[in-house]
């Protein structure tokens, strides 16, 4: 009965946000990469929703993905003492519910936070001002787009850093930001392991939100 209520709660919550930007059903699966069958049967409580379905659903829709995973009825955590969230914490509290769904879900052991995504981005955006770390791009990002194969804002802001990065595009400092995150999606063993298949592209997900956010500062 409680994953009925969830799986209610998340259907309407996706046809108010649908409605409300005038997206139909045949739209958003071309937006996020689910078929329209998996879309309509998640929408009518029929089937639960993915993380990865969830992440997908969030980058389109533009809202905050623990809003998703609270209506599809994954455990989150409640924070006591917290203070409200600035309008631009989005990524932090993406980063909350990613947390609480690895914790929960018993394949990854590790404590995941946006200084593990930084850390690994600032590894990355050294290996991309390499001869090697070029051609690594160059010739393993269309690769790597095939694989997941799945279209929507996350991957379509990739391809826009994509071609950014190979026309050359920006200043030495914005290439090697850009570089860091291409890295980050092409190389399978980020801080969640690609593997871990659905939760494994989340971490990849954050990397394109602190990306963009530092070029709009630039």
């Amino acid at each position: 009965m409680a994953e009925q209520r969830n799986s209610s709660t998340l259907g309407l919550l996706l046809r108010e946000l649908l409605k409300e930007r005038s997206l139909s059903m045949r739209k958003f699966s071309e937006l996020t990469g689910v078929d329209t069958a998996t879309i309509s049967r998640i929408i009518n409580g029929k089937r639960k929703a993915t993380p990865q379905h969830l992440e997908n659903f969030a980058d389109c829709l533009g809202v905050p993905l623990i809003n998703l995973f609270e209506a599809a009825g994954y455990p989150i955590e409640q924070r006591q003492e917290e203070p409200e969230a600035e309008p631009d914490s989005d990524i932090h509290t993406s980063v909350d519910s990613i947390q609480a769904f690895l914790k929960s879900s018993n394949v990854y052991d590790d404590d995941f936070s946006v200084a593990n995504v930084e850390q690994k981005l600032e590894s990355y955006g050294l290996y991309a001002q390499t001869e090697e770390g070029k051609n690594s791009i160059l010739k393993d990002f269309d690769e790597k787009i095939k694989s997941v194969g799945s279209i929507g804002p996350f991957i379509s802001k990739l391809k826009e850093l994509y071609e950014k990065f190979t026309l050359g595009r920006g200043t030495i400092f914005e290439l090697t930001i850009i570089g860091s995150t291409l890295l980050y999606f092409i190389i399978p063993v980020d801080v969640i392991p690609d593997y871990l298949f659905p939760i494994g592209y989340l971490d990849d997900a954050i990397a394109v939100q602190l990306t963009t956010k530092a070029l709009l500062k630039k």
